[in-house]
């Protein structure tokens, strides 16, 4: 089932403000998936998604190596799951390293799952710009 974006159903919505381990789908350089557990927060307002990550971290590096090839960023999707709910969010991803927009992931981040990351100077955000959710709410 398709969803508007930034205009989400309320039940929508709150799937994706409850606590949920999420996976993240990012391509390779040569193509290929590579997928890993995350902690998204999805901001409709705004259009994003956020994930907080190490700078050194596959992912990222999988992110900025699309970048430097699309600097609209790289083509990227996040899913989580219960039961039969299920939701995904797909856009473009791109790494942010400024302060604020790391301190206001991280703010987003402590908000959904309860808890505070430690802090961690190599922190990055990916942000991605959402173009496609789809689900079961």
């Amino acid at each position: 089932m398709s969803h508007d974006v930034l205009n989400p159903t309320p039940e929508y919505l709150a799937f994706w403000r409850e606590r949920h381990v999420c996976t993240l789908t990012t391509p390779r350089p040569d193509g290929t998936p590579h997928v890993v557990p995350v902690g998204v927060t999805y901001d409709p307002e705004a259009g994003l998604a956020r994930v907080i990550s190490n700078r050194h971290s596959r992912k990222v590096r999988n992110i900025l190596v699309a970048q430097e090839a699309r600097p609209e960023g790289a083509r990227v999707a996040v899913c989580q799951m219960e039961g039969r709910r299920w939701a995904t969010l797909e856009g473009r991803a791109v790494i942010r390293t400024d302060q604020a927009s790391v301190a206001d992931a991280v703010a987003r981040y402590a908000e959904r799952y309860g808890r505070t990351p430690s802090p961690n100077p190599d922190r990055v955000v990916m942000e991605i710009t959402l173009d496609r959710a789809m689900g079961r709410a």
